[in-house]
């Protein structure tokens, strides 16, 4: 159970890092958010990061070996590499419009697949 708890923890933490790192961006366009000052944008993006802590942090902790967890840190870096750049994927081209998946980008995540099954061989 601890490795799906993890999992699930680390979408968690990861839509709420995607919206930290980038949903400022779609605020802007919306014209919520146009008239703010930098440092305003960056302490709503912290905000919305300290969830992501929230977590991230046990996420790590319930998922790495040392503690009685399944997985070493390095799989536990790419596990959430992956799930990262997922949550990323989906959020974008769901909330800019103009974003869109290419073939490129499919052989990139091809090759993220790939680095998660290197990384779980003995």
């Amino acid at each position: 159970m601890s490795a799906l708890y993890t999992i699930i923890l680390l979408i968690v933490s990861n839509i709420f890092m995607t919206l930290a790192w980038y949903g400022h961006l779609k605020l802007q366009q919306t014209g919520r958010i146009s008239h703010w000052p930098l440092i305003g944008v960056i302490v709503f993006s912290w905000a919305i990061a300290l969830a992501e802590y929230m977590c991230q942090v046990p996420a790590n902790r319930i998922g790495f070996r040392e503690n009685g967890g399944p997985f070493s840190l390095m799989q536990l870096k790419i596990i959430q590499e992956a799930i990262s750049l997922i949550v990323f994927t989906l959020l974008a081209t769901m909330m800019f419009r103009g974003e869109h998946l290419q073939w490129n980008h499919l052989v990139a995540f091809a090759c993220i697949i790939a680095a998660v099954f290197f990384a779980f061989l003995k």
